[in-house]
């Protein structure tokens, strides 16, 4: 990647010094039945019904012969670029369905359905895809790069799509996938920190949130085990692409791994194997600010062949390893809401995480929006679970662990007496797994008082019975569909495309109305005008202010 030595070395000194001083501020961390019980003091339990969801989903839009639409993002549903609710992707064909974060999973998983409803009701006779890899597309040139109108702001977002395709390919951007983005309420934070005698303050709200997601990272593995649903794909995702996965091959054209659990995941998908040695830092907040930030000054020798204008057009960012902070590809990030044009390091510099993103599931083809709520009521208990577990600060060697677990279990999960590695250690995945569900139940338990139900115990009892029986997995079930009939991947994605587009037009509204969605749209257009008429700058000079606060870590 033509990384500088002198970079490689600022990562190895303030990793290996950082390290070395957090194994001895670890050496009085408090064990797991130390922080459980402080869970459990009414102060702490009783926010728990106030953890907050929402769901960012991904879906083609499909002709009825299960082809790629080519049409452009349809006027009805509004603005791509300031919609709320409605936007795209990568591509004019790939839609987004974005809820707001609330507290009632019943009420999110609403508030999908009526989004789904009104773009189904308003795409014509196009369907949505309704799988994570894509239906059958016969060349990258055929898809077509999402449109954000003429304001700078809506240029960049399209140049951004352009620097991702010429870097790789829009093969890999047409994948879909579905994001769950998970805050504890501010009340859990001033009673999980008074319970401690510390202060609620922003650095420790990220310190905690951080700690979460290198737990999260150590155990992330199960996340594609249990939810994962791609094993297969159709044959025109690879055609000309060298792999080193050995395909089975089925139907007319789909190629599968026998034991794969997420093939969206694998290298083949949305991973980004070039950043792997970008050593983005998870330890702190201001560590992995400033690996984020200097990844993007980092000059890249294989991008410097898209640097500057083709034909008078910019055909990327930057020639930087990452364009903008969102290219980084991670199965989980911090967040923090930006405000206009705020970049999103700037954001949490500023104000500390807020959230964190979820992102290593699948499309759950046997649901009609890609989710059900079951995997919300798991979610919450194994994130809360990577809260409360202690959390070591990583070494390269341990980051590395997660990184191999998690490419092994994505291509082979299912395979019988499958191991993995935990601490260098090789250790049976399947009874690793059951030991994490023995700790969870505790947390499952205190999920169920503290919102006086039983879903979060039922649904780690559904999950477990994936771990025991690895049939029940989404991606044994979609393979097993497949091969019981000699079916293609796209068969089988157009008739559930077919099914949901007939369940959406008899399905009611539950949390919004028809109405409010037309208005939705009104409104989005008429702020998309707004932006393009307050536009007082070029898109040059609008590219280098952009710019300009990143140079100093160059």
């Amino acid at each position: 990647m033509g990384k500088p030595s002198s970079a490689i070395n600022f990562y190895k000194v303030s990793r290996s010094l950082l390290f070395k001083m957090d194994i001895i501020l670890q050496s009085n961390q408090q064990s797991f039945a130390a922080r459980l019980k402080l869970l459990t003091s009414d102060s702490v339990k009783d926010t728990l019904s106030n953890i907050r969801h929402g769901v960012e989903r991904e879906a083609l839009r499909i002709n009825p012969n299960g082809g790629l639409a080519q049409t452009p993002h349809q006027a009805a549903l509004g603005s791509a670029l300031t919609h709320e609710y409605i936007t795209t992707d990568f591509s004019e064909s790939l839609l987004e369905f974005i809820t707001p974060p609330e507290a009632s999973i019943e009420k999110t998983i609403g508030q999908l359905t009526d989004v789904h409803k009104f773009v189904s009701a308003n795409i014509g006779e196009e369907r949505l895809w309704s799988m994570s890899m894509p239906c059958f597309i016969e060349s990258g040139d055929a898809i077509p790069i999402a449109n954000y109108g003429s304001s700078n702001v809506g240029k960049m977002k399209s140049l951004y799509r352009v620097g991702l395709k010429n870097r790789y390919g829009s093969m890999m951007q047409a994948i879909s996938g579905v994001h769950f983005n998970f805050s504890l309420p501010k009340e859990f934070w001033q009673a999980w920190f008074t319970e401690q005698n510390q202060a609620m303050s922003k650095d420790n709200i990220s310190a905690a949130y951080f700690a979460m997601i290198r737990n999260y990272r150590r155990f992330c593995w199960i996340i594609p085990y249990l939810y994962g649903a791609s094993p297969a794909l159709c044959g025109s995702f690879i055609r000309g692409k060298k792999t080193t996965f050995e395909f089975t091959r089925l139907g007319k054209g789909t190629c599968y791994l026998p034991y794969a659990t997420s093939l969206r995941m694998s290298d083949l998908g949305y991973t980004n194997s070039a950043q792997s040695s970008l050593n983005i830092c998870y330890n702190h907040l201001d560590t992995y600010i400033d690996s984020l930030r200097k990844a993007i000054s980092l000059p890249s020798a294989e991008y410097q062949q898209f640097e500057g204008k083709k034909d008078g057009e910019y055909q990327q960012l930057s020639s930087n390893v990452l364009q903008i902070e969102n290219e980084l590809y991670s199965p989980i990030r911090p967040k923090q809401p930006t405000r206009s044009l705020e970049k999103p390091t700037d954001a949490l510099e500023d104000r500390g995480v807020e959230y964190i993103e979820v992102r290593a599931l699948d499309v759950d083809p046997f649901s009609a929006v890609g989710i059900h709520a079951n995997q919300f009521y798991f979610l919450d208990v194994f994130l809360v679970y990577c809260l409360v577990t202690p959390s070591a600060f990583f070494s390269d060697d341990l980051y590395q662990e997660t990184e191999v677990n998690l490419k092994t279990v994505v291509s082979r999960g299912r395979e019988p007496n499958l191991t993995l590695v935990r601490e260098g250690e090789s250790v049976n995945m399947q009874q690793w797994a059951l030991t994490l569900f023995d700790d969870m139940q505790s947390i499952a338990l205190l999920l169920d008082e503290a919102n006086q139900t039983t879903l979060y115990s039922e649904a780690l009892a559904i999950e477990k019975q994936k771990i025991l029986e690895p049939s029940l997995t989404p991606s044994a079930r979609l393979l097993e569909s497949l091969l019981q009939d000699d079916k293609d991947n796209g068969t089988l994605g157009l008739q559930l495309a077919e099914s949901y587009k007939e369940y959406f037009a008899k399905v009611n509204y539950r949390s919004m109305t028809e109405q409010d969605l037309h208005l939705h749209a009104t409104e989005s257009k008429k702020r998309q005008k707004a932006i393009e008429e307050s536009d007082t700058e070029s898109f040059d000079e609008f590219l280098a202010d952009y710019f300009l606060t990143l140079r100093e870590f160059a």
